[in-house]
């Protein structure tokens, strides 16, 4: 998946909020807007390499969207909005081997009392999907979440649920490609820990993968493990 829009490169300074970045760019000091509500505190050192997309327009309170950080000279990709992109991608390239052959039927499916992320079909066969942003990595270990999510438990219950429907799977998309195996971070939420490790007994599936993130584009890369 090619960003929309050139990669401009700027310094990191501080993130005064969530979603409020402040960078050097091209010596001056401007706001850009970070799309991942996620910690991201190994990323957000000063100092740091990062680069945006300009996006302008009327309702903005920046120019700029944060795409990518770089540590260590690895590209990490912290636009949490992206993996639902590079998802669909690779379902239309038949790239994912457990949904080989499925074809997304619909974006946002409402479910019981949750909007999931994508419904798949393939002949009579029926997938709910629910996509998951990671970016943590620690000692080549992807960890999920970085911040406690009430919404993600809700959607593990929701899952469930959605097995008398057909297949429910949730995918984590690492959003680099230094991960070797991927495990939950039950230590920043056990809430979540708990409520997909019942939602795998039940019968829910659960993927991970990785992605090649350079300055043109970010796809998935590999299938990694997971260990609950």
């Amino acid at each position: 998946m090619k960003y929309e829009g050139e990669l401009i490169q700027a310094k990191f300074k501080e993130r005064p909020n969530r979603f409020l970045g402040i960078v050097e760019l091209n010596g001056k000091v401007t706001q850009c807007f970070i799309p991942n509500p996620g910690r991201m505190k190994e990323l957000m050192i000063q100092g740091i390499k990062v680069y945006l997309v300009e996006k302008k327009g009327l309702h903005r309170k920046t120019d700029y969207d944060m795409k990518l950080v770089e540590k260590d000279g690895k590209l990490i990709s912290v636009d949490s909005r992206l993996p639902n992109k590079i998802f669909a991608e690779a379902i239309m390239e038949n790239k994912l081997e457990p949904f080989k052959e499925y074809s997304v039927t619909r974006t946002e499916p409402t479910f019981m009392d949750s909007r999931l992320d994508f419904l798949l079909e393939k002949q009579d066969i029926q997938a709910l999907i629910e996509c998951k942003s990671c970016n943590l990595v620690e000692d080549g270990t992807a960890l999920f979440p970085d911040a406690p999510t009430k919404r993600g438990t809700r959607h593990m219950n929701t899952l469930v649920m959605a097995l008398a429907q057909g297949r429910a799977c949730v995918v984590f998309i690492v959003q680099r490609d230094d991960a070797e195996l991927f495990r939950l971070f039950e230590e920043r939420d056990p809430g979540f820990a708990g409520a997909i490790e019942k939602a795998v007994e039940e019968g829910v599936e659960i993927y991970a993968y990785t992605c090649n993130v350079d300055l043109q584009e970010i796809r998935i890369k590999d299938s990694i493990r997971v260990v609950l």
